[in-house]
């Protein structure tokens, strides 16, 4: 699990929001969704869920935000 991962999660976490979190963060999309799957594959878990254009978090999203995802 990579430190900067975390930090990419927390913040797409925060906005709900792929695109809008790769702008704050001056990365692509993709470089974030790929972060993500590294994620979620070092957890055996999803992390996220879709509902239209944003993205929520599930129980294993908001228990790692809770415990680990606050590197902003």
């Amino acid at each position: 699990m990579d430190l900067r991962d975390l930090k990419y999660f927390a913040t797409i976490a925060e906005l709900g929001h792929l695109g809008k979190a790769a702008e704050k963060l001056n990365r692509s999309q993709p470089a974030l969704s790929k972060s993500i799957q590294r994620l979620e594959e070092s957890l055996g878990a999803r992390l996220f869920k879709r509902d239209g254009r944003r993205i929520r978090l599930t129980d294993v999203g908001e228990l790692l935000l809770a415990r680990g995802g606050n590197c902003r």
